[in-house]
């Protein structure tokens, strides 16, 4: 069974460096932002909440994350290991997570605030179907309309400049200690995420001895 822990500020390719990992490595993807967001588009009373704090550029509080993050990994569905994305943000978070679950490596993708402001205000989404676009590297074939469903596009409420600079600083100030926590305690292994995500993801896997990456076609 493998557990790791992904790490990088928004807009570093987290979800799809997740995502390719688990496809042919057979683990469960968890993140804790699409959980977040599938609370938000459902409805509930817990997304009623998120909605407001996200729409605010915060970030959600400790014990809200604990508690949701607790609930996903005791569905006990990741047999053969998982990747967990946008957790632990903070100290008291690691604390948590460490003390609950051995994990076997942080992966680390570093990215220049530069590029992140340029591929996080590029996100678009579409409200009806939940597709993510990004304008620079995988536009609607129609411009503005979802290539699922044809529902017009918007950007994410917590994707403005202000959000993100908001975003910027607590990733800066909570977040990297984190890093150094880990450091301590496991193998961190920084990783360069401007390249193509396919070259990210070969990255990955060498540094964690990992079968190595093929993709598709």
């Amino acid at each position: 069974m493998r557990k790791f822990v992904i790490m990088g500020v928004q807009g570093s390719g987290k979800g799809t460096q997740s995502e390719l990992l688990c496809t042919d490595l057979d683990m469960v993807h968890i993140s804790v932002g699409d959980l977040f967001r599938w609370h938000v588009q459902n409805h509930t009373k817990l997304g009623a909440q998120v909605r407001r704090i996200m729409n605010a550029g915060e970030l959600v509080g400790d014990d809200m994350v604990e508690s949701i993050v607790r609930e996903r990994l005791d569905q006990h569905d990741w047999n053969w290991g998982f990747v967990i994305d946008g957790f632990p943000r903070n100290g008291r978070q690691a604390e948590f997570f460490m003390e609950s679950y051995d994990i076997d490596g942080v992966i680390h993708l570093e990215l220049p605030e530069d590029e992140v402001r340029r591929r996080v205000l590029s996100r678009r989404l579409c409200p009806n179907c939940g597709m993510d676009y990004n304008l620079i590297a995988d536009r609607p074939k129609v411009e503005g309309r979802c290539d699922i469903c044809g529902h017009e596009l918007t950007t994410r409420a917590d994707d403005t400049p202000e959000a993100l600079e908001g975003r910027l600083r607590d990733y800066n100030e909570k977040t990297r200690p984190v890093l150094e926590l880990f450091g301590r305690k496991e193998f961190v292994h920084d990783i360069d995420a401007r390249p193509q995500a396919d070259q990210v993801q070969a990255k990955i896997r060498e540094v964690l001895g990992l079968p190595a990456y093929r993709p598709a076609g």
